[in-house]
């Protein structure tokens, strides 16, 4: 059996880790497929984007365990996570993911609350009289 390669992706409070094989281009993602698991076309592509930047999309086996914040941000860690085993498999490709944006960890986050303020930013409602 090929060793079995694994990466982690992070985005927002999604934590995703990735663990590749050599195989037919199975994606699978916390036990079901990830065209059941993200429903929505463009989260596919996400999770799709650096297999297809580097023309793999039906050469390795791909198991995701995802937890934590949202579809939109499990996405996008999944993206993240895929780039970096792709890398760990082959250097070579890093100049083409890199180019692609692949290898970016998107910093923003949550702003926090603040005292005297409804949310981050929003005021309580003022009333003139």
């Amino acid at each position: 059996m090929e060793k079995q390669k694994n990466a982690v992706g992070r985005r927002k409070e999604a934590v995703t880790r990735i663990f590749i094989s050599k195989g037919d281009g199975k994606i699978i993602v916390n036990n079901k497929d990830y065209k059941q698991y993200f429903p929505l076309v463009y989260l596919q592509n996400q999770v799709e984007a650096p297999l297809k930047t580097v023309d793999a999309v039906d050469k390795y086996d791909i198991k995701i365990n995802a937890q934590g914040g949202g579809l939109k941000g499990q996405a996008e860690a999944a993206k993240l996570g895929i780039a970096r085993v792709l890398l760990e498999l082959n250097p070579d490709l890093r100049p083409v993911l890199k180019a692609a944006g692949h290898l970016t960890r998107d910093p923003r986050g949550v702003e926090r609350k603040k005292f005297g303020h409804k949310k981050a930013r929003r005021s309580f409602q003022f009333s003139k009289r």
